[in-house]
């Protein structure tokens, strides 16, 4: 569908957008412990990757560049203008899709989305029922308009978050963890989503699954313990996993001892054999048959950096969270199939 260009006053996707952090630093209370330490961040027209483990920072800078909440320090700028003395001219430039988004259950995916440009300012009927029919065909829910948001996997429940967040044409995109709980197809889709609309947008997309980023994103920051601890383009951050990651062919046996003495990135059944990768540290001695791999995957540079800075543990605990979340959303998708074929 051809793009129907700026719908209001306050569009500017045509125009430079843009997210400056500066020297944000952030506690709750008046002596809590400090979420967010001297953050700085700039970010131009792309798609922007801020990993980091549960608890590391990530929603809190999301309500703060979305002028949910005042940084203690330092300062953030959206498209130019200030977060806090400019925040409601920020909140019609801007897109948010929060970390738990719950729709009208019992309203139809296409009523839902009108109601929330209508919110969002987008006020002309006309102008809105185009742009509501676009977006659901940008996120893939054009098929499913009709449909009550009660009757939609949890996957196309995160697609309509984006639309929600798309619908009023804003020139920055913040998105915080959408992919928790959804299965590997459609965090793929959403991958391909993200790239594409970042083409002529700033988004800026917070997640610990770090596959949600991907070849298209520009840039990546991770954030441990309220510190950008690493911030550059997703080829480096590959390149510092050179001569970590390692792979090797063993029996089953072998395997489970393997297993129990160093970091596994991924296991593959080979017949009777088992395929294995692993990330070792530099200090570490690699096991008797390990090959040195000659490149790496984002996710094995992801585990090879927190690992290096002792946060192996607490990326297997947000693995082991993603899938109890993942089977929950299965669970909920066959009790949804069966009494639709018990109704049939």
């Amino acid at each position: 569908m051809a793009d129907t260009g700026p719908l209001t006053h306050f569009s500017l996707r045509t125009g430079d957008t843009s997210i400056e952090v500066s020297g944000v630093t952030h506690y709750f209370g008046r002596s809590g412990p400090t979420v967010l330490d001297d953050i700085n961040l700039h970010l131009e027209t792309g798609f922007y990757g801020l990993l980091g483990v549960n608890g590391a920072g990530k929603s809190t800078l999301m309500r703060i560049i979305c002028t949910l909440l005042e940084p203690r320090e330092g300062t953030v700028k959206v498209n130019g203008l200030d977060t806090i003395k400019d925040c409601l001219a920020i909140r019609g430039q801007i897109g948010y899709l929060p970390q738990s988004f719950n729709a009208w259950r019992l309203y139809r995916t296409e009523e839902v989305l009108d109601a929330l440009a209508r919110m969002s300012g987008v006020t002309d009927k006309r102008l809105r029922k185009a742009r509501v029919t676009q977006v659901l065909e940008e996120v893939g829910l054009d098929q499913v308009a009709d449909r009550k948001v009660k009757k939609l996997s949890g996957g196309m429940v995160r697609r309509l978050g984006v639309a929600q967040a798309l619908v009023h044409d804003p020139g920055v995109l913040v998105v915080d963890e959408p992919t928790v709980g959804l299965d590997p197809e459609e965090r793929i889709r959403f991958r391909h989503l993200m790239a594409e609309l970042g083409q002529n947008r700033t988004i800026l997309c917070s997640t610990h699954i770090v596959s949600d980023l991907g070849s298209g994103c520009k840039e990546i920051a991770l954030l441990d313990d309220g510190k950008i601890a690493f911030q550059d383009s997703p080829d480096t951050f590959i390149n510092q996993a050179e001569g970590r990651v390692f792979e090797m062919l063993v029996d089953l046996e072998t395997s489970i001892q393997i297993e129990d003495t160093y970091e596994i990135v991924s296991r593959e059944t080979v017949d009777d054999r088992v395929n294995l990768r692993l990330v070792i540290d530099r200090e570490t001695p690699p096991p008797e048959g390990a090959t040195l791999v000659d490149s790496s995957t984002l996710e094995e540079a992801y585990l090879a950096f927190m690992g290096s800075i002792g946060k192996f543990e607490a990326v297997r605990a947000d693995e082991a969270a993603d899938l109890q979340a993942e089977q929950s959303e299965k669970k909920k998708g066959k009790k949804r199939r069966s009494k639709k074929e018990a109704k049939s």
